[in-house]
């Protein structure tokens, strides 16, 4: 679906961004995008959607070079932006509009999805709040049916009935024919919907392996008091106890701090990508 293989891009000179870069994203799965502030998440996916150029290397989506925004390319990508403007439209007249660009649109999803968001199809979108505005967004790209949907902190705005919605409706999505990517700092909300976490950190992915995988070499454990009898690769420790990231010994599938895990990542990347096969 996606083969990105050594690339390097740059704002300036004083200011590289990726360096020798290879990453391959595949269809069926839901990816979790991580990494610090201004380590280029929002710029990775503005490449992968062609509206940033790489400096050196190449970016495949499906056969087709982003970089020349053919027709066949765009019907079957959406990026869901964390900043987006809307017109001043209803949602209704916003899929009038714009939803014949995708040629697997379908309405009764549309407004099936804006009612389980309880987005009321017929009220302008720039009269409405930041939340209920994304929603709309949203409802549109997922009733777009494309093959590749990026999303760039899609729960940012969201109330907490409205983040589980979202959770739900991205996991009704997941098929094998289909790659979503969403870049998040709001790594509990996703918790349970992301199958793969990616890591962007140096210039470069840093971790990229599967949550059944990490189960299996990992073990997260959270303890009362001060004293913990696990060896942790990493910990984290606070006045009513800690938590901490050992490896799995017992061969039992462990269940998945994201948090901790990227945490730990950043900070003991060699102790605990040292356990995986190199899978980048």
């Amino acid at each position: 679906m996606v083969e990105i293989t050594n690339l390097y891009f740059t704002y300036s000179k004083r200011n590289k961004l990726f360096e020798n870069l290879n990453l391959t994203l595949s269809e069926g799965h839901i990816y979790g995008l991580l990494g610090k502030n201004g380590t280029g998440k929002t710029t990775l996916l503005s490449l992968v959607s062609g509206l940033l150029f790489p400096a050196q290397g190449k970016i495949d989506v499906s056969g087709k070079n982003p970089e020349k925004r053919q027709v066949d390319f765009l019907q079957e990508l959406f990026l869901v932006s964390e900043e987006f403007y809307v017109p001043n439209v209803s949602p209704k007249k916003y899929a009038a509009l714009y939803s014949f660009f995708y040629p697997r649109f379908d309405e009764e999803q549309y407004h099936f999805y804006l009612k389980e968001f309880d987005v009321d199809p017929d009220h302008p979108m720039h009269k409405m709040s930041m939340g209920q505005r994304k929603k709309a967004y949203i409802s549109f790209a997922l009733a777009c049916n494309t093959r590749l949907l990026l999303m760039d902190e899609p729960t940012n705005g969201m109330d907490i009935p409205s983040k589980s919605q979202f959770r739900k409706l991205i996991a009704s999505l997941a098929t094998e024919n289909r790659c979503i990517v969403i870049s998040t700092h709001q790594v509990r909300d996703l918790e349970n919907l992301i199958d793969t976490i990616v890591v962007l950190e140096n210039h470069q992915i840093i971790f990229n392996q599967s949550v059944d995988a990490i189960s299996e070499k990992l073990s997260f454990v959270s303890y009362n008091g001060t004293n913990a009898t696990e060896q942790f690769l990493y910990e984290e420790i606070g006045a009513l106890g800690g938590k901490g990231i050992a490896a799995n010994q017992s061969n039992n599938p462990s269940r998945v701090d994201m948090e901790l895990l990227f945490n730990g990542i950043i900070s003991k990347k060699d102790k605990i990508s040292g356990l995986f096969t190199t899978n980048i």
